[in-house]
Parts: C-alpha cells; sequence; structure tokens
C-alpha cells in the first residue's frame, strides 16, 4: 500500500505548512501529493508554486473540475507541469455536480459521463501530438462550428515530454467508476469503503472490459483513496474529529435528490441516516447534522484510533481494490501517521 498527501482546499488561503509537510512527505517515501479545487484556489498553481522544492514525489490533482476549462487549456498546464516536473506529473479530472458547475462556472451540466469521455479524448489527442486537433462531438467541437470560419486546426507549439501523461478520474456513482477504469488510468474515490469493495470491483470490471486496444493493463491501473486517519486514544474523540466533514458533505455539498456523496453512504446501507443528515444540515442545523453519524460510519471510510486498531483495520484496505492511500494533515500528522501504518 503506497501512500500520497492530499493537501486539500484552501479556506481563507493558503494552507499552513503545506510547503514543509510536502517536502516531508517526499522524505517520509511518499509516492505523491496532491491539490484540490472546487470555488476558490485552483489546483495547477499551489501544485506548481510546492513541487518546485520537490524533485521525485508525483504531483497530482485531486481535482481540476472539467468545467472550469476547456479541455485543451487542461491539456495545456497538464503540458507545461509535466515538464516543469520532469515526468512527475498526473491529472486528476471530475465533472462536479449542477451547483457548482452551473452556479459557479455558469456552464450546462448534461450528460457528465458522456461529456467527461469527449473531455478526456481532447486531452489525450493534445498531449499526443500526433495531428492537428480536430473535434466534432456533442460536447465540443474543433474547430468551433458555426464562427467565423476562420477557426483552424492546430497541434500544440509544445511537444510532449510524455506522450501519454496519466489522467485519473474522480467518481463515486458505478457507471462513472466504470467509466474511469474503461478510459482512464486511475480512479480516485472518496468515502471509499472495503466493505463496498465487491460493489467497486464488479464497476471496475465493467469498465476494464471495454478498454481499447493498446490501452494500459488494468494491473497497472491506480486507485488512489482519500482517507482520513486520526491516531487517538479515543475512539470516540477521534469520530468528533471527522463528522463536521462528512455532515459537510452527505448533507450539503450538492441539493437534495442530486448529491452523489450522500447516494454513497446510502449504497452503503446508512440511507436512512444519510437522509436525517441532509434534512439537517440544509435546515441550518450542522452541528445536529454531524452528531446523528454513527462511529461505526466513520470507521467504514476512515481508519481512526489507537495504533493497534488501525494496524488491525489496515489489512482490510490492503485486501481492497485501493493501491494509495492519501493522507492529510501538517508534517508532524504525517510522521505520526507513517510510523503506525509502516
Amino acid at each position: 500500500m503506497r501512500l500520497g498527501y492530499h493537501i486539500g482546499y484552501w479556506t481563507t488561503g493558503p494552507t499552513p505548512g503545506a510547503l514543509e509537510a510536502i517536502v516531508r512527505a517526499e522524505e517520509l517515501g511518499f509516492e505523491s501529493v496532491w491539490t484540490a479545487e472546487g470555488y476558490g484556489s485552483d489546483a495547477f498553481t499551489p501544485l506548481a508554486w510546492w513541487g518546485a522544492s520537490t524533485s521525485r514525489i508525483r504531483l497530482g490533482t485531486n481535482i481540476v473540475q472539467m468545467s472550469a476549462r476547456t479541455p485543451t487549456a487542461t491539456a495545456m498546464s497538464a503540458l507545461t507541469l509535466d515538464h516543469l516536473s520532469g515526468g512527475r506529473f498526473v491529472l486528476g479530472l471530475g465533472a462536479s455536480g449542477p451547483q457548482v458547475v452551473e452556479g459557479w462556472y455558469g456552464q450546462p451540466y448534461p450528460r457528465p459521463l458522456a461529456r467527461t469521455r469527449e473531455y478526456v479524448e481532447i486531452v489525450r489527442r493534445v498531449v499526443a501530438r500526433e495531428e492537428p486537433l480536430t473535434f466534432d462531438g456533442e460536447f465540443f467541437q474543433l474547430p468551433l462550428a458555426g464562427g467565423t470560419g476562420l477557426g483552424k486546426p492546430l497541434k500544440s507549439t509544445v511537444h510532449p515530454l510524455r506522450r501519454r501523461i496519466p489522467i485519473h478520474l474522480a467518481a463515486e456513482g458505478p457507471k462513472n467508476v466504470a467509466l474511469a477504469a474503461e478510459i482512464g488510468d486511475g480512479w480516485l474515490p472518496l468515502f471509499f469503503s472495503p466493505r463496498s469493495d465487491g460493489f467497486y470491483r464488479a464497476a471496475l470490471a465493467e469498465g476494464f472490459a471495454r478498454r481499447a486496444d493498446g490501452a494500459p493493463d488494468p494491473a497497472e491501473f491506480e486507485v488512489a483513496a482519500s482517507v482520513p486517519v486520526i491516531v487517538h486514544d479515543d475512539v470516540e474523540q477521534a469520530a468528533d474529529m471527522i463528522r463536521p466533514a462528512l455532515a459537510l458533505y452527505i448533507g450539503g455539498m450538492g441539493a437534495k435528490g442530486v448529491n452523489f456523496h450522500h447516494d454513497v453512504f446510502a449504497r452503503m446501507g446508512y440511507a436512512d441516516v444519510a437522509d436525517k443528515v441532509q434534512d439537517l444540515y440544509l435546515s441550518g442545523r450542522k452541528q445536529e447534522a454531524a452528531a446523528v453519524i454513527p462511529t461505526r460510519l466513520v470507521e467504514d471510510t476512515s481508519l481512526i484510533g489507537p495504533p493497534a486498531k488501525i494496524r488491525d483495520e489496515l489489512a482490510a484496505w490492503e485486501e481492497s481494490v485501493v493501491t494509495t492511500l492519501l493522507l492529510r494533515g501538517d508534517a508532524a500528522t504525517l510522521e505520526r501517521v507513517a510510523d503506525v501504518l509502516s
């Protein structure tokens, strides 16, 4: 099981101690470091700024929101970062949800899986740089149809350092997970539980069966899961540190009826809990929403408690499809967690 470091979202400003933690993660043997974006800081800039102080660790986005940029603009950033990092870049992409896509980016949210398929294909063509780019899809047309008529097919002025940059897809539903296995080099799950391993293995197998000829071996497919790890003698106190974030995602990260995070926990067997959390959160009772989350739900998607308990529970993660655990925290937290997990 490999370890990665997820910096997470900025709040009021840059994550305190992020550079120190990234440098320490590389020293500790962490395999990758990842940035995020929502509707504040972007994912590319911090990765380039802080990543410049590293030499070995892979640099990934978890995730770049597709509606924030055209596929060619994303491909330009990927090409640039791959060159600057000496071939260490990983492009993590995600569709987000309609509240952000339509509310923040002002883009439509139709058929996100079909849109993702086109988006990834264009990025791959730009990076491969085999011929001037033309694309006639449902969502993207290059050159633009119906414009001035002066658009022309172009190739990137930059030759790629690698003709195939790894692309990982963030996905929670079974169809999107299958799509990640079909067209991607990795999957970025959120709220993964070893108890759901069989469900996700089936979705991945469906996607692997549809892979095109010449695609990388499925054995090389990466599953990098963001997993809260809290080393603490008191399990309940550790769970309390995670409950507010779970309440936010289950209850507030999406409209009622269109919240993919809520649906993950419903499929896991917590439909009643998820509904209650959502009702409380959307009515402004955020602390009550967090309080109704049972400890067993936290333990299903996290590693919490004393070192011996965490080590025992880690076995289930090691037997799952997950290949990399993405941890969060400052440098001291990474050191402590790495010691427990090693």
